[in-house]
């Protein structure tokens, strides 16, 4: 996944050094020397991610940040600040100003990048959301839910083995936010699914189970991917670090652990968050009255047509691809000749539940008409998209229908095609996947067909 990041210093060397560094990575790089220049470039371009140096004359860094971040505009980019400062002290006092995170010169390559990545795939699913507020034609509060101390009434569920590590946590935590300790994997996960935890801590160096597939598991768990998740990492550990970043952790800590720093860090990842929240309720509701189908809770076909359309004007304008896929539930007037349409409604509604727990954060979902489904998903290519369908087709093969007592065997045929910005407008992306999902059928259903390019 591509990004167009912003670097901001006053010194040109940085400046360059930074650029090809970022550019061998394939990033789109724009630079600014000075504050005020950052502020009118992210008031006017698309950028994704801002890299700002703190020590800048008229205006430094953190009074940068602090500016964008009450920009309702701004808001919501990503900010990483870059200084040579590497106080605890320093570190706070870039996250208060609104700094998503905080990087010491000199800057190494694990730790920049493992940033850059995490930071845009999480704007990737906001953005998503707030596109999803637009389309509905929603009012979104721009409420951050402000920046003070978190409630003493959040829930913090912390992963580790060493009695030391956990005595110095709940130290630092103590009077701010309950702690629930835990070595047991499958109980953290059981304790977050049911909705008892607001940020999860995972010590990276625990020798109970396996720390990194925890984090992993947090993230594909429908019920538990948007939670905050926080990794302490050992001193040094950028390898171990950077893996639970790729993996989906949120942000991550090096030992020793600083108490402001860590609460700064958390009060962050909870700011996220409710304004990720915000922004759900906001497109539930609304689609809920407008834009949703009645039985299965999912989008309607208008719904997806017009957020298809938005979908290619923006991957013209920014290069950023998505897929489109196509699902048809086979055999599905049988069900209704068999069993009643009644059994029908409810094969329409569990598969609609299985889809939607086989996807990414960021996919769009709808129910396209009769038992036909599309899904949008946004940077997902070919290889991506594939492994997203074959998801959706194994959740239902996998595992019987329950129909009037009875348990019904239920597959589902798919056809997907990726968005070729050369020759395809909404149309005939559609008309793409939908001929790869005849094809599937005709090969012999239970399978996905990949459209031929266009």
């Amino acid at each position: 996944m591509t990004a167009r990041i912003l670097i901001v210093d006053d010194l040109e060397i940085n400046l360059r050094v930074l650029e090809a560094r970022l550019t061998a990575e394939y990033y789109d790089v724009v630079t600014a020397t000075s504050g005020a220049a950052a502020l009118e470039i992210c008031r006017n371009q698309s950028i994704d991610l801002v890299l700002l140096d703190v020590m800048m004359p008229e205006m430094d860094g953190f009074e940068v940040c602090r500016l964008m971040k009450n920009d309702p505009e701004m808001m919501h980019l990503p900010i990483v600040l870059i200084t040579a400062l590497d106080q605890p002290s320093d570190r706070v006092a870039g996250l208060e100003a609104g700094a998503d995170d905080f990087l010491t010169k000199p800057v190494r390559d694990l730790p920049l990048f493992s940033r850059v990545r995490s930071l845009t795939r999480l704007k990737l699913t906001t953005d998503e959301l707030r596109r999803r507020a637009e389309t509905a034609a929603s009012l979104v509060s721009r409420d951050d839910g402000g920046g003070g101390v978190f409630p003493p009434s959040t829930r913090l569920a912390l992963f580790a083995d060493s009695a030391d590590e956990v005595r110095r946590l709940q130290k630092h935590l103590k009077g701010i936010a309950t702690v629930e300790v835990t070595d047991d994997a499958a109980a953290m996960l059981a304790a977050a699914t049911a909705g008892q935890v607001d940020v999860i801590l995972v010590d990276l160096a625990a020798s109970a189970g396996d720390p990194l597939r925890l984090v992993s598991q947090f993230r594909s768990n429908a019920a538990t991917r948007h939670l905050p998740v926080i990794g302490i990492a050992a001193a040094g550990d950028d390898v171990g670090a950077a893996k639970a970043l790729e993996l989906g952790a949120n942000d991550y800590l090096q030992r020793p652990l600083d108490r402001n720093e860590l609460v700064a860090r958390i009060r962050t990842q909870l700011r996220r968050r409710r304004y990720d929240d915000c922004l759900r309720r906001s497109v539930e509701e609304t689609l809920a009255m407008a834009l949703s189908d009645p039985l299965t809770g999912l989008h309607n076909r208008r719904f997806m047509e017009t957020h298809l359309d938005k979908a290619v004007v923006r991957a013209r304008e920014t290069g950023v691809g998505f897929s489109v896929l196509m699902a048809d539930i086979d055999h599905f007037k049988r069900i209704n000749d068999g069993w009643g349409h009644g059994a029908g409604d409810l094969v329409l509604k569990d598969f609609a539940r299985r889809l939607s727990g086989s996807l990414r954060a960021s996919d769009l979902a709808c129910r396209f008409g009769g038992e036909e489904f599309a899904v949008l998903m946004i940077g997902a290519d070919e290889t991506t998209a594939m492994a997203v369908a074959d998801r959706i087709r194994r959740s239902v093969c996998d595992l019987p229908f329950q129909i009037a007592g009875e348990l019904l065997t239920v597959t589902v045929s798919e056809g997907l095609a990726v968005f070729d910005a050369r020759r395809d407008n909404a149309a005939t992306l559609i008309e793409r996947a939908d001929q790869a999902l005849y094809e599937a059928k005709r090969d012999g259903r239970n399978r996905v067909g990949l459209a031929k390019a266009a």
